[in-house]
């Protein structure tokens, strides 16, 4: 009776692994929505818009990118969060995606468990800029006007709960200033507020910024990885003047909690497929980053040291959760 069960049950598991194959090889057979949760003609949205292009022609199906607004990136993910698990909903990941978590009072899921990583595309630091007509030489400069001035210089951001808030309010804790947050609704309407000159500072992703910095529309004081900009090699990096400082974003790509694993693989694999693509790893570097494809496990890995990271900045700042 018992080796009857257990070849029973044995029987019942490889008709399992049959039927999710089966599956696996069969997909994409329908349209698949990429979720950006950022707004439209944002940093995010452009990388949004390369991957679906990108990723549609290597798989033979439509990727259509669908922009869900609010909460700092949460409104979008925690859609993808709920989704059904079947490979057809995807999310753009950030570097917003852990900041946002970590800022969430009562997350309604989990930030490491409901999103299955894919891969990441490519990492990028950011820029620390100020407007066209402004007097500071260098970020020195800046921070020792806004640390004796304290309350009275101010800062752009994508967002209550971004990385680009996060960023500087890590740049507030290791410089001993108050640069004072003034939130926006994306990162163009908070390039606009710089380039207008009604805020002091911005820090905003190369994807978004370059353009106007190569027209010389605003100026950029510092890059915020450890190694200058290899587009603009003559910026230097917030660690020459702040010994430790150091943001480094990304963008890749997950999907539902529970996707079955070969679909992720399979994707994961077009992933690297099309970042190891010379005119691809050209454009993406053109943009300002670093592109490298990863395995499911580094990129949750790297998610999750993150979420940490920005849980930190916010307990030393105080920063209310939402």
């Amino acid at each position: 009776m018992r080796s009857f069960q257990f070849f029973r049950s044995l029987f019942c598991a490889l008709l399992l692994m049959v039927s999710i194959n089966a599956w696996a090889q069969k997909y994409p057979s329908k349209p698949i929505s990429l979720v950006c949760p950022f707004a439209p003609g944002g940093s995010a949205d452009i990388m949004a818009r390369f991957i679906a292009q990108k990723l549609s022609e290597a798989i033979g199906t439509p990727i259509v990118v669908d922009n869900k607004i609010g909460g700092g990136g949460g409104v979008g993910s925690n859609l993808v969060a709920k989704a059904k698990p079947d490979g057809y909903t995807l999310l753009l990941i950030t570097g917003g995606y852990p900041a946002q978590a970590a800022l969430s009072k009562n997350p309604p899921f989990d930030p490491i468990k409901d999103i299955a990583m894919i891969s990441t595309l490519t990492f990028y630091p950011f820029i620390v800029h100020v407007g066209l007509n402004s007097t500071y030489k260098n970020l020195n400069d800046l921070l020792a006007q806004a640390k004796n001035n304290p309350n009275k210089f101010n800062y752009a951001s994508s967002g209550y709960g971004s990385i680009h808030h996060l960023s500087s309010e890590l740049l507030n804790i290791m410089a001993g200033t108050d640069f004072v947050h003034i939130p926006t609704k994306g990162g163009n309407t908070a390039l606009t507020e710089l380039l207008g000159e009604r805020v002091d500072m911005l820090i905003e992703a190369p994807t978004l910024s370059l353009p106007y910095i190569k027209a010389g529309k605003i100026k950029p004081l510092a890059v915020t990885s450890k190694e200058r900009l290899k587009a603009l090699p003559d910026v230097p990096s917030v660690s020459e003047f702040l010994p430790g400082y150091e943001v480094k974003s990304f963008i890749g790509l997950g999907a539902t909690g529970g996707t079955p694993s070969d679909i992720i693989k399979r994707l994961s694999l077009e992933m690297k497929k099309i970042i190891d693509d010379k005119d691809n790893y050209a454009r993406l570097a053109e943009l300002g980053g670093d592109p490298q494809s990863s395995t499911p496990e580094e990129m949750r890995q790297f998610v999750e040291n993150e979420y940490y990271k920005w849980q930190r900045v916010i307990d030393l700042r105080k920063i209310e959760r939402q």
